[in-house]
Order: C-alpha cells, then sequence, then structure tokens
C-alpha cells in the first residue's frame, strides 16, 4: 500500500515594502540593484535591511530536452556550454559544462517561442512550437540572487534533420559540441558529477519520469 503524501502547510504570507532602490552597476549584460526593504508579516514589520538583485533586460528562460528513440532507448541531445564565472572563483572549476538547450526569453516573446528559437540556434533542429510539450511546471533556479523563471518542454526529434547549430554569433557558444546520448546515460552521469549544471539535471530528470 502507498502511503499519503505529505501535505505542506500554507506559506506564510509576507508582503515587502520598498524603502529605497538604487541601481549599483548597470551597461552590461547584467545590473545590480540595491533596495531598502521591510518586511511586513501578521502586521508585524521588520527593521528595514538592504537586499542586493541581479536583474537583465530578459529576465526569464527556456529549458528544453531534446530526444529520440535508437536502439530502443531514449536518446536525449546535449551541448558544450562554455560559463565564464566558473573559471573567474577563487579557486577555478572547469568552466565548459554538458547541458541541454536553454536560452532567455525575449521581450513579447512567449516562452515556447524562445524554446523553439534556442533549439534551432543550439542544436540545429527546425521544430514547430506546437510541438513542443510542457515538461512539469516552471521554477526558480537561484531565487535569492535573481527573480528569473525557467520555463521546461521536451520535444521528440528525428537526427536526420539536424543541420550545423550556429549559436547566437558569442565566443561564448563558438565551437559547443552538440551529442546525443542515451537517457539512462546522461542520467549516470548526473549522479557521477560529470553533469554539473543543475537545470539540466531537473530537466533529464523529469524527461525520465514522463517516459517511464
Amino acid at each position: 500500500m502507498t502511503a499519503p503524501l505529505a501535505t505542506l502547510p500554507e506559506l506564510p504570507k509576507v508582503e515587502l515594502e520598498t524603502v529605497r532602490d538604487a541601481r549599483l552597476a548597470e551597461g552590461g549584460f547584467l545590473a545590480l540593484r540595491r533596495t531598502e526593504l521591510v518586511a511586513v508579516q501578521d502586521g508585524a514589520r521588520s527593521a528595514s535591511f538592504a537586499y542586493d538583485t541581479v536583474h537583465r533586460r530578459a529576465l526569464d528562460a527556456s529549458v528544453m530536452v531534446a530526444h529520440h528513440q535508437e536502439g530502443g532507448r531514449v536518446h536525449v541531445w546535449l551541448r558544450s556550454c562554455l560559463r565564464p564565472p566558473l573559471a573567474l572563483r577563487d579557486v577555478p572549476m572547469g568552466a565548459v559544462l554538458w547541458e541541454v538547450p536553454a536560452g532567455l526569453v525575449e521581450p513579447g516573446e512567449s516562452p515556447r517561442a524562445a524554446a523553439a528559437r534556442e533549439i534551432a540556434e543550439e542544436l540545429g533542429f527546425d521544430v514547430p512550437e506546437s510541438a513542443l510539450a510542457d515538461l512539469g511546471p516552471p521554477g526558480h533556479p537561484a531565487p535569492a540572487m535573481i527573480g528569473e523563471t525557467h520555463h521546461f518542454f521536451h520535444v521528440e526529434v528525428d537526427p536526420a534533420t539536424r543541420v550545423d547549430a550556429a549559436g547566437d554569433g558569442s565566443p561564448v557558444e563558438s565551437g559547443a559540441l552538440v551529442v546525443s546520448v542515451p537517457l539512462d546515460d546522461a542520467l549516470l552521469a548526473c549522479r557521477r558529477g560529470e553533469i554539473r549544471d543543475e537545470k539540466t539535471e531537473l530537466a533529464l530528470r523529469r524527461l525520465a519520469d514522463v517516459r517511464a
């Protein structure tokens, strides 16, 4: 007999009031904002506190798993991604990761449209928006730092239709490797720490649930 799922209690209701807002740095890809806030809960007001957050022109992103059947197994498509922040740490880490394709949702663009555009750009598959299926609910990758929302999708592709991926033209995306691997091998690579990108592991585990 399966045990019933535990019911989470209702989340506390907290409102934030802005006392002061300032931009500390902007002009590049990211902007840093410092906001002085007061938290109000059950009528009680906190002391004001400063909170730094990161902003950018396009805030949300789509995360996609492209997959196909081969030899009776589900295969997924990954690409190598250069991530400079990992190399700029005090203790540098490998700056190239295996990831599923993902990209920012541009202003006025839907998450599903962004997903189709990014799959073409990063993998080389031309898929219609209607072919993309939701892969679980949206999530927040780093809510203590940025208000970004990730939208998850998956789509079945035909390997014979793939063309060379153009990328976005930046040095960060030039020379990327695009590969397909069995889904269960990719999940094993996550457990071994060979796939270190958390959105990629989450998307792969969701796909495994869908295809189970």
